[in-house]
């Protein structure tokens, strides 16, 4: 029985197709949906360009304070993004529960989410706007087939492939 899913999501260009799929999965078994966005830690190259213009107390108070508030707000622009992606269908939007962006290695990071949450369902894209389209499945989308606890619904980015190609 599926009472509550969680939809990872990486604001690519095929996000709204891929929330597509999880507001119908939600709304068809009458289920809690939660959304996921994992921000990738901040290089080395990064961390080392802001040691070299802030003093430890001014980097200190980034991390911990700075961060927090650029993360509330991307999940603000996510809850907005949805709304304007909907469109006519925002009667779909309070299916959603949570949306939740945290900083970390996504699949980590997404994986820790469904066992907080108990989620009895995973969905995600096939692989990311990034990913070449040789590719059939993006490093996300491998390590949650290969490591989730719980079945993974895999949205396939199928647009990227020509008529007749396998």
């Amino acid at each position: 029985m599926i009472r509550s899913i969680l939809y990872a999501t990486d604001l690519g260009l095929y996000a709204p197709y891929v929330l597509q799929h999880a507001l119908a999965l939600a709304q068809a078994f009458k289920a809690e949906l939660y959304v996921i966005h994992a921000v990738e830690p901040m290089g080395l190259f990064a961390e080392s360009v802001l040691q070299t213009y802030l003093d430890e107390k001014t980097l200190k108070e980034l991390r911990t304070q700075g961060l927090g508030t650029v993360m509330a707000s991307i999940e603000q622009r996510v809850l907005e993004g949805f709304r304007d992606e909907l469109g006519e269908a925002q009667q779909d939007l309070p299916v959603i529960r949570a949306v939740r962006v945290v900083q970390g290695d996504p699949p980590l990071v997404i994986l820790d989410e469904a066992q907080k949450l108990a989620v009895d369902l995973l969905v995600v894209g096939s692989h990311s706007h990034g990913t070449a389209l040789d590719t059939p499945l993006g490093r996300t989308a491998a390590r949650l087939v290969q490591l989730s606890e719980v079945p993974v619904y895999l949205v396939p980015m199928l647009q990227h492939r020509g008529r007749g190609e396998l």
